[in-house]
C-alpha cells in the first residue's frame, strides 16, 4: 500500500540471494513415518532419550537422578554428571549422547539426499544445544558417524555464542556500504522463549569481512513467563530498541538507521509470514500483521534518518554468523538444534582459495 512505512529500502525480506551467499533453501520441513524428520535432533528429543535411558534404572529404584523430571535436568546439570564421579549417572548421560548422535547423522543424511542440499561441503551446527559439552560431543560424534558413512562433509559447532549469533549474522543482511559510514547496527533476534535485541559492532576497520564483530550491548526479555499478547510483545520490542539507541548514541557510535530481525518461519518479501511462527505470542501469521512495519511505525528514525527494517528466517541469520569463517567452502549449510531443528543452505557468491584459507588459519592458531 502507498502509504505504508518503506520497511526495506535496501533490500529485500526474506531475500534468496545476500550480499555474501546465495541461500539455497531454508527452513524445510522433512517427513518421514514417524512426523518431522527434524524433531528427531531436536532439544526435546535428547530430554525424551535421556528419559528412556532412565526408565530402566527408575523401575529398579536406582536412578541416580533421583526425582528429578529429564527435561528439568538442564545443559549445565547434565555437563557436570559427564565430568563427575558417578560412573552410572555418567554411563546414562554418554549413551544419551551416542544415542542423540546416531539421530543426528541420521537427520543431517535425510537432508544431504534433498536436491537444495546436493553437494554441500559443511554444516555448522548451532542453537543452545551447542552451548553444552554434551552438544559438542554429539556434535563431533555425528560427524564421525557420517564420515564413516563416506559422506564428505565436515560438522563444526557455530563459532559464535549462540545466543549472539542471531544478533552478529544481521550484519550480513545489509549492503556493505552500509559500513561504509556506520559503525553499528541493531539486531533483533525472536524466537519462541525469549526476545533478544541488541546493538552490534561491524568493527569493519579491523576486520573488513566482518569476522569481528561483534556484540556491544543487548537485552534479553523471557516474553513466555509474561504471555503477553501479539500488540504488547511489539511494544515491549520497540522499547528496548529505544533504550539500545540512546545507549548507542550516548556512547557517540555510528549507528545505522538500520534494524535486521531474525525471526522463525517462512518470511515472505512484504515482511509477512508464511508459516512456522507458532510459537510466538499471538499470531504473527496472520495478513494484518507485518513485523517490520510495525517497526518503522514504532521507530520511524534512527539518527535523523528513515528507519530500514529487514528481516529473514532465523535458522538463516544464525548461520550468516559463519560467513567470514567458511570462505573456502562453497557449499554449507546450519542446522540449528532448539525447540525444533532449523535449517537452512548456503552458495557463496565469493570463495577464497582452499591454500588461502588454511594459511589464514595457521595464522590465528599462531
Amino acid at each position: 500500500m502507498a502509504d505504508e512505512p518503506s520497511t526495506a529500502g535496501i533490500g529485500k525480506h526474506g531475500a534468496d540471494r545476500l550480499p555474501s551467499v546465495d541461500i539455497d533453501s531454508y527452513n524445510i520441513e522433512l517427513r518421514d513415518d514417524e512426523g518431522f524428520v527434524g524433531d528427531r535432533a531436536s532439544k526435546g528429543a535428547f530430554h525424551a532419550i535421556v528419559e528412556n535411558w532412565r526408565k530402566p534404572l527408575r523401575k529398579a529404584g536406582d536412578d541416580p537422578f533421583g526425582n528429578k523430571s529429564s527435561e528439568e535436568l538442564s545443559k549445565s546439570e547434565l555437563d557436570e554428571i559427564l565430568a563427575g564421579d558417578d560412573a552410572e549417572a555418567t554411563a546414562v548421560v554418554l549413551g544419551a549422547v551416542e544415542e542423540f548422535a546416531q539421530e543426528l547423522a541420521h537427520v543431517t543424511r535425510r537432508f544431504l539426499k534433498t536436491k537444495a542440499w546436493k553437494g554441500t561441503e559443511a554444516i555448522v551446527v548451532g542453537g543452545g544445544f551447542r552451548l553444552s559439552r554434551i552438544g559438542e560431543i554429539a556434535i563431533a560424534r555425528a560427524g564421525l558417524i557420517l564420515k564413516a558413512d563416506g559422506e564428505k562433509v565436515v560438522l563444526v559447532p557455530i563459532r559464535h555464542h549462540p545466543d549472539e549469533a542471531g544478533l552478529i549474522g544481521c550484519l550480513h543482511l545489509g549492503p556493505s556500504w552500509i559500513f561504509e559510514a556506520y559503525d553499528t547496527i541493531l539486531a533483533v533476534d525472536i524466537g519462541g522463549t525469549n526476545i533478544r535485541c541488541g546493538v552490534v559492532e561491524s568493527r569493519q576497520d579491523k576486520a573488513p569481512d566482518l569476522s569481528k564483530a561483534r556484540v556491544w550491548k543487548s537485552q534479553l526479555w523471557r516474553h513466555a513467563d509474561d504471555e503477553p499478547t501479539r500488540g504488547n510483545a511489539v511494544k515491549k520490542l520497540a522499547k528496548m530498541l529505544k533504550e539500545l539507541i540512546k545507549q548507542a548514541e550516548d556512547e557517540t557510535f555510528k549507528l545505522a538507521p538500520f534494524i535486521g530481525v531474525s525471526c522463525p518461519g517462512v518470511i515472505n518479501v512484504d515482511g509477512s509470514i508464511e508459516k512456522g511462527a507458532q510459537n510466538l505470542p499471538g499470531n504473527w501469521e496472520s495478513s494484518k500483521f507485518n513485523l517490520p512495519a510495525a517497526l518503522v511505525e514504532a521507530i520511524p528514525e534512527i539518527g535523523g534518518h528513515d528507519t530500514t527494517v529487514l528481516m529473514h528466517n532465523d535458522g538463516v541469520v544464525q548461520g550468516l554468523s559463519e560467513v567470514p569463517f567458511m570462505q573456502t567452502f562453497k557449499r554449507w549449510g546450519v542446522l540449528t538444534i532448539g525447540t525444533g531443528l532449523g535449517n537452512a543452505r548456503f552458495t557463496m557468491r565469493k570463495i577464497k582459495a582452499k591454500e588461502k584459507g588454511k594459511d589464514e588459519r595457521e595464522k590465528e592458531k599462531a
